[in-house]
């Protein structure tokens, strides 16, 4: 592989080309005030050729290779315009280049509310691709933003953590699960405009990228649009109501220049019921221009937020409260209470040092720190009874189930009558215990990571010759976590006795055996505590040529990284396996890429791309019950990766398409989840770590994009993806617990292994096939309207991986059931696809100008229809044996059914602001 590597490189240096004297140049000035615009980004598109406007608003690009280009000019806050040229040993002359104000700007970062929703962050339904999206003109890519991300579309079915998302050159992927905390940089709508977005495997200036490409968000001062911006919004999605306020000074005569910007949303209640929202945004950025070849910029970002979590539902509780209902909150003191809040606030520091060596070589150097917290909440009850009001015990299923007809008819009706959170009962129990000085029955306690990242890279750009970039990167990651469980709220008790009551030992009871019986009071940390250690060294190097004819590229990617737990609780179930270090997981991974494009016209284009790359386990993925053990994975490998696609792509004055076809495998992947499980090894009972390993999974598909300007004010689009989403081989499975020598699991606490046999099963990654279709009318009067169909199809359920293994039919005796039906168990282990459906969305907006002033109103309507529809879901893993989900499927409504989440109904979102 490396001399593969080598060669190519070499070839790709030294093939050369010759340069024509062509130039551009002009000037660009605002249509408004008639004034120049400095720092509008010109460019050549598919070559190198790029320059920032000065103080006169002028412009001039030389040695351009002869043939047809379109000239771009582009600044935040304007519309883009667009020039096709033809080039011949000459120079070309634009003049005076009027760019006019974007009515529609309001519309791409104010549909971000779809990301700050984040819903679940541990379900695998809820995966944003709106925000890695958001940058790009791509007209499919915009579609999978803000028409299809609503239903949890995914991008070629890959989850967002193969997208990577940059500010000012730093990855902002968590080291924990691959993705990016939107959180944290939510609300800054204003200044995160300025972004570049790499498609797929595209080169970047900044990072070798993912299989769905990367997004850097630049803050610099200098490049923010100077002036003050005032917002409100108002919705009932997640927040109802943001207010936001943006003030940018532009470059000052003393060459500094700087931004604040503000924001608070907050909401008692978004659609589904007791989800408060309530968030706050501060940031500051400011830069110095020490010379004509460094510039220093310092940024600090703190999005404190705290956000009410939705519950999914069985379709029988759903049928009893509608698709709004969520399990988790309670009324208490006459108000809306949940009792699972996401706490964030992980204040981000970071300093970049500019460096134009010469006018064809830059160097940026950033270091980044980031630090805080992620609280998590729940209730806990070592000593009474389950306070969630779906708990089986309590629905009309389980009283029908045992023939009690009666009871399932109470239980109905007291379910629809309140079915919430009992926070009275649960004080109640608590203050009582108290009185005769018994311990709680029930505590509120919140899931902590306390993250401290530091980041340090320094990226190199240089323009070798006019044809020829070179783009390389070295960067260290250093991420020091601790995790553990903190007591908020004794609900009117006394102390909670922290140990584990499922337990059949003394000390196995013991969540901590350096200090057994321990009774905790608010603040006081419990049940487990731990760190993650995870350091990450990597370098990329990358070459583009870009020609007359055909530009293409070359990268290579390589990187190493360490895994650590410490524990620093000795649990009592793995008296020798908790404390102190783990086994370090080393891993050396790499990546390579290359792509071309030719150009048949300056308007038809031929795109390819092909990368093999191998990623490291998350930390995630990378210790078995990282609360309770230094357990491994057993032969955990790193992830392969092989992907490659096709473009066709039309540039047309009146038509703008692409056509992609592509293919991605991912393989030696690795998936945990955690549930409790009847019928383990037979008929055991046990709560359980599920381990999946060597998951290959297949992505094939095609992506079509269409924008047609029929006339000058009418826009048709229209945008589609097929795909077909699949495991691609039966990866291997085992389960570990805390229970052992239970006829499931040895003395090690692990069961034997099994294989999942989950070929061809389809994957859980939304609807595999979209449709798009809409219009836009934009009036010269400064008002605009469009509406899109959206139409979604062939979307499934995630199975459970053990339901198709060997124990679904083997009892404790390793034979099969005596009963055991094979025509039954393929139909009851048939996966659900979910029915097919359509959304439509309304969007339009209207500025004006008054004096020097611009006011504009932005509204969205989405789901007009109030259509209800599956968005995503998944099988309960309950029942783990033949007899125990044939049992439950035979009832009209099953006891542990498929769990649902349901897209929300009809939901506006309405923007007015001011812009001086």
């Amino acid at each position: 592989m490396r001399k593969i590597i080598f060669s190519i490189f070499i070839m790709l240096f030294f093939l050369t080309g010759i340069n024509a004297q062509n130039i551009v140049k002009g000037i660009v000035t605002d249509s408004d005030s008639e004034k120049p615009l400095q720092g509008v980004l010109v460019s050549v598109k598919d070559t190198s050729s790029k320059q920032m406007t000065d103080a006169s608003g002028s412009f001039l690009l030389k040695d351009i290779p002869n043939g047809s280009y379109i000239l771009e000019i582009k600044l935040v806050g304007f519309e883009i315009q667009n020039f096709p040229l033809e080039f011949s040993g000459k120079t070309i002359d634009l003049g005076n280049i009027l760019l006019y104000r974007d009515v529609t700007e309001d519309r791409d970062l104010s549909l971000i509310t779809i990301t700050d929703d984040e819903l679940n962050d541990d379900a695998s339904a809820a995966d944003n691709i709106a925000g890695l999206l958001q940058a790009t003109q791509d007209i499919f890519l915009r579609s999978a933003a803000f028409e299809f991300s609503s239903s949890f579309f995914r991008i070629k079915g890959l989850d967002s953590g193969y997208g990577k998302v940059l500010i000012n050159g730093i990855e902002m992927n968590k080291l924990y699960d691959g993705r990016a905390q939107w959180s944290n940089w939510g609300g800054l709508n204003d200044v995160l405009r300025n972004q570049e977005f790499s498609n797929g495997l595209a080169p970047s200036n900044y990072t070798f990228g993912g299989v769905l490409g990367s997004t850097n968000i630049n803050t610099r001062p200098s490049e923010q649009r100077a002036g003050t911006r005032i917002s409100y919004s108002s919705s009932n999605r997640s927040y109802v109501h943001r207010l936001m306020a943006t003030y940018s000074s532009g470059i000052m005569e003393d060459d500094w220049s700087f931004t604040f910007s503000a924001s608070r949303r907050s909401g008692l209640e978004g659609f589904n019921e007791g989800t408060t929202y309530n968030a706050y945004s501060i940031f500051g950025a400011l830069e110095k221009k020490i010379n004509e070849n460094h510039s220093l910029t310092f940024t600090s970002i703190f999005t404190p937020n705290r956000r009410g979590k939705s519950s999914p539902a069985t379709q029988e509780v759903i049928d009893l409260k509608g698709i709004a209902y969520n399990e988790y909150w309670g009324y208490l003191n006459g108000r809306k209470t949940n009792s699972r809040i996401k706490e964030v606030e992980e204040p981000i520091l970071m300093l970049n040092h500019y460096w134009d060596l010469n006018d064809k070589t830059s160097l940026q150097t950033n270091i980044a720190y980031q630090f805080g917290k992620i609280g998590n909440s729940r209730l806990d009850f070592n000593g009474g009874a389950n306070p969630s009001p779906t708990y089986y015990q309590y629905l009309p299923s389980f009283f029908e189930r045992n023939g009690d007809l009666g009871g399932a008819y109470e239980a109905q009706k007291d379910f629809r009558a309140d079915g919430q959170v009992d926070w009275n009962r649960i004080i109640d129990a608590n203050v009582t215990n108290a009185s005769v000085g018994v311990n709680n029955a029930y505590v509120l306690y919140e899931d902590r990571n306390d993250d401290k990242q530091l980041t340090v890279n320094t990226i190199l750009n240089s323009e070798l010759t006019n044809n020829i970039t070179l783009n390389a990167k070295l960067e260290y990651k250093r991420l020091r976590s601790n995790s553990f469980a903190e007591v908020i709220d004794l609900l009117g008790g006394i102390g909670y006795l922290d140990v584990n009551p499922f337990a059949n030992t003394q000390d196995g009871q013991q969540n901590n055996l350096l200090d057994p019986n321990r009774v905790v009071g608010e603040g006081d940390v419990f049940r487990y505590n731990y760190n993650l250690n995870s350091d990450v060294m990597g370098a990329y190097l990358q070459t583009q040529f870009k020609y007359n004819k055909i530009d293409f590229y070359g990268a290579v990617d390589v990187s190493k990284t360490t895994h650590q737990r410490e524990g620093l609780f000795q649990n009592g179930r793995f008296v020798n396996n908790s404390l102190g270090l783990s086994e370090k997981l080393e891993f050396t991974n790499f990546g390579v890429k290359a792509g071309a494009t030719y150009k048949i016209t300056g308007r038809h284009l031929i795109d390819a791309n092909v990368a093999y790359m191998t990623n490291a386990p998350t930390i995630r993925n990378s210790f078995s019950n990282s609360r309770e053990n230094n357990n491994t994975v057993d032969n955990l490998q790193s992830e392969k990766i092989f992907s490659t696609d096709f473009s066709y792509i039309v540039r047309s004055p009146i038509i703008t398409s692409r056509f992609t076809a592509y293919y991605t495998n991912v393989s030696d992947a690795t998936e945990i989840s955690f549930y409790f499980a009847d019928g383990v090894g037979g008929d055991n009972t046990a709560f359980v770590q599920e381990v999946l390993t060597g998951i290959e999974r297949k992505h094939i598909g095609l992506e079509l994009g269409l924008e047609a300007q029929v006339t000058p004010t009418i826009k048709l689009k229209g945008a589609a993806s097929i795909g077909q989403f699949t495991y691609a081989n039966n990866p291997n499975l085992y389960l570990t617990s805390d229970v052992a020598d239970n006829g499931g699991f040895d003395s090690n606490f692990r069961s034997k292994d099994y294989v999942a046999l989950l070929e061809n099963y389809k994957l859980a990654a939304g609807p595999q096939n979209a449709y798009s279709l809409g219009f836009e009318y934009r009036d010269p009067d400064y008002w605009w309207v469009g509406a899109t169909a959206n139409f979604f199809t062939n979307t499934y359920v995630d199975v459970a991986p053990l339901t198709r293994s060997s124990n679904f039919y083997e009892d404790a005796d390793g034979l099969p059931f005596a009963d055991y039906d094979p025509a039954l168990a393929r139909d009851l282990l048939q996966q659900e696809k979910f029915d097919d459906y359509m959304v439509v969305n309304l969007i339009g907006g209207k500025s004006w100008k008054i004096g020097d002033k611009f006011i504009s109103v932005f509204a969205t309507v989405n789901n007009l229809l109030n259509q209800e529809y599956k968005s995503g879901g998944f099988e309960q893993g309950r029942n783990a044996n033949f007899r125990q989900l044939r049992d439950d499927k035979a009832l009209d409504n099953p006891v542990f059914g498929n769990k649902y989440w349901y897209g929300r109904g009809t939901t506006y979102f309405l923007n007015v602001n001011l812009r001086f």
